[in-house]
């Protein structure tokens, strides 16, 4: 059986996953078709909230990858709901993001504001490419005089071709500078609400969830009980996986989405082993030569034991140097 043969729903993360940032990455429209011709149904949870669920199910299918608007859950329209069950309808929310998060907030009956004179309820703090630093003190003083604190979500990072660029969270560590605290709420994951509420609308009984994130996507998934697969095209690393405390350690490891149509054991992280896909760990070495998954999977079963490996072979060697490990 293949991995994913074991599971009725597949829950996305986007970026770094699907796309980074407007173009889509090599075989994500290929594995999302597959999922759909097997009958496996797929949902997409993201952070951004600088998109509307609609908007992102439009930018998904015009890069080739079929979506539907109730397939997609936002941090922007999860943190309108939960502002709508907390305040009055028609309240005051100083929105700082993009205008979906403003579109969100109206949708639910309340009211964006810019300005404390507005009089804000609450600040919601989601992603947007144009938020600056007047927006930003006006959110400061609207939380000192009391207002709810929300946030979308607190990445520290976007994934791009470039490389890793400010997102939400470094945005949030403005405020939580200015304010000496952290929000009141943050919705996005690795919060567990967005997987939940995925798994609950598809009426799901096993999901998995996939990411590229281990401090979000994989630490959300782990939160929430279920099974997630990292894949290595967006923001963490090998180096990353190898540290990462219980909470954010995933159950299968692949290089990409074609790793969901694998048998399950080829991505999972072996407990003990000491030879895999062509290396072979001698005492406190890693040598032979391989695939790098097959390597880094295998170096995760030492390092989360509290175990090191230094290079058995020049090919290891290569691979450790790479990841910045000591060789």
């Amino acid at each position: 059986m293949s991995l994913v043969g074991a599971y009725d729903l597949v829950i996305f993360d986007l970026d770094g996953v699907i796309y980074l940032i407007d173009k889509p990455i090599d075989g994500a429209a290929e594995a999302v078709e597959r999922l759909r011709s097997s009958g496996t149904a797929i949902a997409y949870a993201t952070n951004n909230a600088s998109r509307r669920a609609a908007d992102v199910a439009d930018l998904l299918t015009g890069m080739g990858v079929s979506a539907a608007a109730d397939e997609v859950l936002t941090s922007a329209g999860a943190a309108a709901a939960m502002l709508a069950e907390r305040l009055p309808a028609g309240a005051p929310v100083l929105v700082v993001g993009a205008e979906a998060l403003r579109a969100e907030v109206r949708d639910v009956g309340l009211v964006p504001v810019e300005r404390l004179e507005d009089g804000p309820a609450a600040v919601v703090q989601g992603y947007g490419p144009d938020v600056g630093w007047r927006i930003l003190a006006e959110a400061s003083l609207a939380v000192r005089a009391g207002a709810l604190w929300m946030a979308t979500n607190t990445d520290r990072t976007l994934p791009s071709p470039r490389g890793p660029l400010p997102g939400n969270g470094s945005l949030v560590s403005v405020l939580r500078t200015a304010l000496n605290r952290d929000p009141d709420v943050i919705v996005g994951k690795p919060a567990p609400a967005l997987f939940k509420t995925a798994a609950s609308l598809s009426h799901s009984t096993r999901p998995l969830a996939v990411g590229d994130r281990l401090d979000t996507d994989i630490e959300g998934a782990v939160g929430a009980g279920m099974d997630c697969l990292l894949v290595l095209t967006g923001v963490s690393g090998p180096a990353d996986l190898l540290q990462a405390p219980p909470e954010r350690r995933p159950t299968y490891v692949a290089a990409d989405l074609s790793g969901l149509f694998g048998e399950a054991g080829a991505a999972r992280i072996p407990a003990g082993a000491d030879e895999l896909g062509g290396w072979r760990l001698a005492p406190g070495k890693l040598a032979g030569s391989g695939t790098p998954v097959d390597a880094l999977r295998l170096l995760a079963g030492v390092y989360w034991g509290g175990g090191t490996v230094q290079a058995g072979s020049d090919e290891a060697r290569e691979l450790l140097t790479g990841w910045g490990l000591p060789a």
